[in-house]
């Protein structure tokens, strides 16, 4: 299986494809990583150092994998944080060409937006972008509790809310949407649900919530779920092996206390998770 992963970088610690290339290579699925930015951090710590790419050498880039031949071995486009409007539009170029080739590939768009607790981080323009034009486009789509109300401009204070926003999401597009991180009114306070909409039908799988704030964890679980899902073609299967390796992850992290998620000490969880959840249809 390949994977070409358009998203962000950074040389310490583990978000975008440094949160998502290695947890796919460890499944064996072979990545092409393309950086939309080069930090030296993530934004997280309030100060970094590094450039934003500009869309062309996202283009050069993506042309000269083209050049080699390769395209058409290409299964899955993953695309995360990108930076700028222009840059979202030479993703989807890559996306074309890659569909050109290989009728069958899968786009799998994380629609990085914000959280509840920073609120929107991108930069203008970018919101616009995801909810517009890439949504249509992608097959997959694993926004979290926050970027589903901004894409679809509906509430998900209840699973029935949150499912009509998926579906909602869904119409437009996407086969697939998973939410990545959802408290709805009958989620215990102790715990966290992840909901994955496909088919008509709406699954969910509660764990734990851990007392743990990093980043990275979103990055991770959206590689993981685009890859199960492209071998399984079942978003339930897919659902529970992701929820599984991530929470595991996140459980190692806050046992270490590390700031930054263990993606590579803790990388046993991506192929062999040591707790795993049931996924119910609700």
């Amino acid at each position: 299986m390949n994977v070409l992963s358009i998203q962000s970088h950074v040389a310490y610690g583990h978000v975008g494809n440094a949160a998502a290339v290695f947890p796919m290579q460890r499944l064996g699925v072979e990545v092409w990583p393309v950086h939309t930015v080069q930090f030296s951090n993530h934004t997280g710590y309030g100060a970094w150092r590094g450039p934003v790419f500009e869309a062309g050498m996202i283009r050069d880039v993506v042309r000269g994998i083209g050049e080699r031949g390769v395209l058409g071995t290409c299964n899955a486009v993953l695309s995360g944080y990108m930076g700028s409007a222009e840059i979202g539009a030479a993703i989807l170029e890559a996306v074309a060409a890659v569909r050109a080739a290989n009728p069958r590939a899968l786009y799998g768009c994380d629609p990085v937006i914000g959280d509840v607790a920073e609120g929107v981080y991108v930069r203008p323009g970018i919101e616009a972008f995801l909810r517009e034009r890439a949504v249509p486009v992608a097959d997959i789509l694993t926004p979290n509790q926050f970027e589903l109300g901004l894409l679809t401009g509906l509430p998900s204070r209840t699973l029935a809310e949150a499912g009509a926003a998926i579906a909602a999401l869904q119409a437009r597009g996407p086969r697939v949407v998973l939410v990545t991180s959802a408290l709805c009114a009958d989620t215990p306070a102790d715990s966290l649900d992840l909901l994955a909409g496909a088919e008509g039908r709406l699954f969910r799988v509660r764990t734990p919530r851990l007392a743990i704030a990093v980043n990275g964890a979103g990055d991770c679980i959206a590689a993981l779920f685009l890859v199960h899902y492209a071998r399984t073609g079942s978003a339930a299967a897919a659902l529970g092996a992701a929820a599984a390796s991530v929470y595991g992850l996140l459980k190692r992290t806050a046992e270490a206390g590390s700031r930054e998620i263990l993606t590579v000490a803790a990388q046993e969880e991506y192929v062999s998770p040591s707790e795993v959840f049931a996924v119910e249809a609700v």
